[in-house]
């Protein structure tokens, strides 16, 4: 063909620096836009095979994809066997189709400047203009699959002006060739363009090779690819590489070169090898970087268990097993492929660090889009790949997306019939590791009540008893002594003494230790409505645990006056009861009311609106004193005996302070005072035994 000039229909001239300004923190897509461009023009001509549209292709062809860094002079090229392109075809797909894809891309990107949620998703649909975001000069050298064909290569040199010519290609594919500008640099590293495609391109259907070349460049061969190498030297002429024996030419002179710089002597066991290779194969042994089948796309009759959590381990670099795995396969009315993996989570939401990636058609997008994928899903580890997803528009559009809310509600189900088969199933494996998931349950629960509608009768607690009981369990088996009310723990170590005295009367309560548990009680008895309430174990004295219900007034009234100026507290409400359980001395009672207001305000204490509503909120205390109990029977007595007031005070602040204990941690200034008021005492104690 006749050398052609031209430029591309746009009014700005800096549309290609925009796409670097907009798009600078994201320059490694180039890499994933550019060779899913090669895996789709390998796809095609394996379709038109099949079609026996393609005759002229033999039918043992290898299709590949090579991506070879230059480091010396800081050229990328991605290489194909696939369709081609004609000169005509060039014109159409790059300079018009692809061209305006790009400025559609932009317009709609651009805005997100303005807004957030018009990002486009994972950048996806730049396509061959990303090329620019690195490359300051960029060539198309391409031969089309159909006989007759003449290779065409196009140029541009980063502005709105392009060449035309006759291409160097012999083999039917393409090459994309990107002379790396200063923006881009940085991947005229190997490592760094390595790094970009295993991001992005490892699971991509079509086998990809990385080869380099370039100062650093190692005396093994790795692979066959079409190099365009540019000596810059006096003289120097243009050189293209088009087949396998060519590249390994090339490489071997710049190895020599490389020798005879160093005054070392030409290793010729590297000929030798490399002409085995050679004569084996027609290319030297080499690995693709990427996985073609990857394990999400297969059947789950053809994965077996170490596969799943080989797969898990390379994908989240977590050295635990994970617990369980949904492999989800739908093809109707929606694909969707993927694996949902539930590692062993935290107690704290703080430490739950999941990570959901998305793929269309084996191509990486992003990790954790909330406008695919359910939000409480987003604390498991998973991959998901959806190519019926839009992923040319933006976030915005895409929550309204009939598709995506499709998906999402099947992901939900396909979760929660996972936990219903694995509680009616394997209940006996299921408790072993559900405290490991209740994270995830009660978190997607309140975020998505349907959920919590799927998996309630599969929603286990662990009690005080080390059993693990379903809210129907627990409260079937405690109605005689609970009545409709579920008692629950949110510290066992701090609220022993309670379990203690719940132990000694036969009772048990549910264990709820997370901060997502705060929540989560309202949460339940939103849910239920009136089937029952939850109380902490420290909020009320059921009845089960009085020797008598008989109350004596004036002894209340006696110790509610001695208490409340001791300890300075005139809201103190006190209360002699006798307790089944001779041993504790004295319990503090916040009622559930009370406690989760206090909640409330301590996660809303930086809104000044519920500040001046409840700011000023006096929390009434009520401290139970066992009529049982040694102490308080002494105590009783001390109180009106002349001359005991220091020791009456003493023993009343240190009964209270033991009380409070159970009930929260002292402040540090009150821990002070009880390890002084501690010491007076034994003191006391040891002078009383030494008289």
């Amino acid at each position: 063909m006749e050398q052609e000039k031209g430029n591309l229909s746009i009014n700005s001239e800096n549309f290609l620096p925009i796409i670097k300004k907009w798009l600078y923190t994201d320059k490694d897509i180039f890499i994933r836009e550019i060779v899913s461009n090669g895996c789709d023009a390998v796809t095609k001509l394996k379709k038109l095979m099949v079609m026996g549209e393609a005759d002229n292709i033999a039918e043992e062809e290898k299709f590949s994809i090579h991506v070879v860094c230059d480091t010396k002079d800081k050229i990328i090229q991605v290489i194909d066997n696939g369709i081609g392109m004609t000169a005509d075809e060039i014109k159409k797909y790059i300079n018009q189709i692809a061209f305006s894809g790009a400025t559609d891309f932009l317009s709609k990107f651009g805005e997100k400047q303005q807004d957030e949620g018009n990002e486009i998703i994972g950048h996806f649909g730049l396509g061959f203009y990303s090329a620019f975001m690195v490359a300051d000069k960029v060539e198309i050298d391409s031969l089309s699959y159909k006989e007759g064909s003449e290779s065409a290569k196009w140029i541009c040199n980063g502005g709105i002006d392009y060449e035309m010519e006759k291409g160097t290609r012999t083999v039917h594919g393409t090459t994309i060739t990107m002379h790396l500008g200063e923006d881009g640099e940085e991947f005229a590293d190997e490592a760094s363009l390595y790094k970009a495609l295993k991001k992005y391109c490892e699971y991509m259907p079509v086998e990809i090779y990385f080869d380099t070349i370039g100062e650093e460049e190692s005396e093994e061969i790795k692979g066959t690819a079409e190099e365009k190498t540019d000596d810059t030297s006096e003289g120097a002429t243009h050189k293209v590489v088009s087949s396998a024996d060519e590249l390994v030419d090339v490489l071997k002179e710049r190895a020599a070169e490389k020798k005879a710089e160093n005054g070392e002597e030409i290793n010729e066991e590297i000929d030798e090898e490399i002409d085995k290779a050679k004569e084996k194969n027609d290319e030297p042994e080499q690995l693709p970087l990427n996985e073609t089948n990857p394990l999400w796309l297969r059947k789950p009759s053809e994965c077996t268990e170490e596969q799943y959590k080989e797969l898990y381990h390379h994908m989240f670099s977590d050295t635990k097993d994970p617990l369980f795995w949904i492999h989800l396969n739908m093809d109707y009315p929606f694909r969707l492929k993927g694996i949902l993996f539930f590692p062993r989570l935290m107690s704290d939401m703080e430490a739950v660090d999941g990570v959901v990636k998305l793929y269309s058609n084996q191509v990486y997008i992003a990790d954790n889009i909330k406008e695919v994928i359910p939000e409480f899903l987003l604390i498991l580890k998973g991959v998901l790949d959806c190519p019926d997803i839009p992923l040319n528009v933006s976030r915005s559009a895409l929550q309204n997306d009939g598709y995506a809310a499709k998906m999402s509600t099947y992901i939900t189900k396909k979760v929660a019939d996972k936990i219903n088969s694995l509680f009616k199933n394997e209940r006996e494996e299921y408790e072993k590791f559900c405290d490991d998931i209740n994270l995830f349950l009660k978190y997607g629960s309140m975020k998505e009540e349907k959920f919590y509608d799927k998996i309630k009768d599969s929603l286990l607690f662990k009690t005080t008893e080390g059993k693990h009981k379903t809210i129907e369990e627990y409260t079937s088996d405690n109605k005689d002594k609970n009545g409709n009310k579920i008692y629950y723990v949110s510290d066992e170590k701090q609220q022993i003494q309670y379990i203690n005295l719940f132990k000694s009367q036969s009772m048990e309560a549910v264990i709820l230790p997370s901060a997502i548990d705060k929540p989560f009680v309202n949460f339940l008895e939103y849910k239920e409505e009136s089937k029952f309430t939850l109380e902490r174990i420290d909020s009320d004295l059921s009845d089960a645990l009085k020797s008598d219900s008989e109350t004596n007034e004036d002894l209340n009234n006696e110790f509610k006056s001695l208490f409340s100026g001791i300890v300075g507290n005139d809201k103190l409400t006190v209360k002699v009861e006798n307790l089944k359980s001779e041993s504790i001395s004295a319990m503090i009672l916040l009622s559930e009311r009370e406690r989760r207001l206090m909640d409330m305000l301590e996660t809303y204490k930086y809104d000044d609106s519920l500040k001046s509503l409840y700011g000023n909120t006096a929390v009434g205390e009520t401290l139970i004193l066992n009529g049982s109990n040694k102490l308080i029977k002494i105590l009783k007595d001390l109180k009106n005996k002349t001359g005991k007031e220091e020791e009456t005070k003493l023993i009343c602040r240190q009964v209270y302070d033991l009380a409070l204990m159970g009930q929260k941690p002292l402040t540090p200034e009150q821990m002070t005072e009880f390890i002084d008021r501690s010491n007076n005492l034994l003191e006391k104690l040891a002078e009383n035994e030494l008289e």
